[in-house]
């Protein structure tokens, strides 16, 4: 039976224990003395990341945990997840709220608590993929800026002790949208650490993470449908459970301004294909390696369904790789630029970004509502989205190409 925890381990990460178990037990007692009996609130808890973050928390025992997301299925999962876990503690006010933070029903709920202890969000557009036209852009932008920027107001109202945000990768010197986004995030959450200490973290794909494509691949073979992945995009990964930690570690150990990012170095990207490769021979079967779309998906409906298993050897699958042709695709990742101040000794497996070049609140609130501007008109571009956003990172070095992931397998 295929394990996927295991596969992670021996062909993504190549860890069999989280590269940051020994910073959590370096400092179990300071994460211990921050996180137990605290009030925490979790924004977007039902996603891969959040809710590792919260299986992360949970060992540290917090007072009450309140997630709110709008993936009702979702929210079920995550509690029936939790609270099926051996020895993962869950106290007794653990509530789950199907809605978005930005609507009027949760500041009602942030107000009544007088505020949290700690604040993880992870609500975004996390997806290449969400650059499309203007109409997709607009919503990427609304979700992990403009909302972001309201939540914001409202913690000022009741600080908390810890607040965390997640980026990107894709952040340091983005070619997309989505990447040009969160760099934005960091500006605009950095500009109230004056209020409230503000952490966050650029880190790796989550290898197998909800809506990625290796997820898919997943669902690809229960359909019996062919596998697809471009073969010279190289990523750096993490497991679930790394990617919940490392947010964890920022949000508690780091220092108001700081972002964090995991200590990888380039020989441990992967691409795509590589990774299909393993997968496939994981599952008990050979790959077939298909010249197009069509060849492969006429293979894959010819699969004789009697005889096909996910475990028989002798069952060749049908794959096709290509080489990346979409707009926004980056080809490598890095997680700081020339120019930021980085500390590399504070801890085992984390890097810290300690000083970057930021916008100050102005700066943040005039581009806001330039964004706002364009958007109110009825026939804005794209083109003058990217403009926009060229003004205000300079080093955004988007290319159209007119054509996005929605057009692939």
């Amino acid at each position: 039976m295929f394990n996927l925890d295991k596969f992670i381990a021996d062909s993504v990460t190549f860890r069999p224990v989280s590269m940051f178990a020994a910073d959590i037990e370096a400092n179990k007692e300071t994460l211990t003395k921050e996180i137990k009996d605290k009030k925490v609130c979790v924004i977007g808890g039902a996603g891969s990341i959040g809710s590792s973050f919260i299986k992360a928390v949970l060992r540290f025992e917090p007072k009450s945990v309140v997630i709110v997301d709008l993936n009702e299925n979702g929210l079920a999962e995550l509690v029936r997840d939790v609270r099926s876990t051996e020895g993962l503690f869950v106290p007794d006010e653990f509530r789950c709220y199907t809605l978005n933070f930005a609507d009027p029903i949760f500041e009602r709920i942030f107000r009544e608590e007088k505020g949290f202890d700690i604040v993880a969000n992870f609500s975004a557009h996390k997806h290449v993929r969400s650059e499309k036209d203007k109409y997709s852009v607009q919503a990427l932008l609304e979700n992990n800026d403009i909302k972001a920027k309201k939540l914001m107001d409202l913690l000022t109202v009741y600080p908390p002790k810890h607040f965390f945000c997640v980026s990107t990768d894709k952040a340091a010197n983005p070619v997309n949208i989505m990447g040009a986004s969160k760099r934005i995030m960091e500006d605009l959450v950095m500009a109230y650490n004056k209020y409230f200490k503000v952490t966050t973290a650029r880190f790796a794909n989550v290898a197998f993470s909800n809506g990625s494509l290796p997820d898919g691949w997943i669902h690809r073979l229960q359909k019996k449908q062919p596998l697809a992945a471009p073969s010279d995009v190289k990523r750096y990964f993490v497991s679930p459970e790394e990617s919940g930690q490392i947010c964890m570690l920022a949000c508690i150990l780091g220092n108001g301004g700081e972002v964090f990012f995991p200590k990888l170095g380039e020989d441990q990207m992967l691409t795509f294909s590589s990774i299909c490769d393993d997968f496939i021979t994981a599952n008990g079967m050979e790959k077939d390696q298909c010249q197009s779309d069509e060849e492969a998906k006429q293979k894959a409906a010819a699969l004789d369904s009697s005889l096909f298993t996910l475990h028989s050897s002798l069952t060749k699958y049908p794959v096709v790789y290509f080489g990346s042709d979409t707009t926004g695709e980056k080809a490598y990742e890095e997680f700081y630029v020339p120019g930021e101040k980085i500390d590399m000794q504070r801890f085992q497996a984390l890097g810290v970004v300690e000083q970057t070049t930021r916008h100050n609140m102005d700066d943040v609130n005039t581009f806001f509502d330039h964004l706002e501007e364009i958007f109110a008109k009825d026939d804005f571009t794209k083109g003058q989205v990217v403009d926009a956003i060229k003004e205000f990172i300079p080093n955004f070095e988007h290319e159209e190409k007119g054509k996005n992931l929605d057009q692939k397998m």
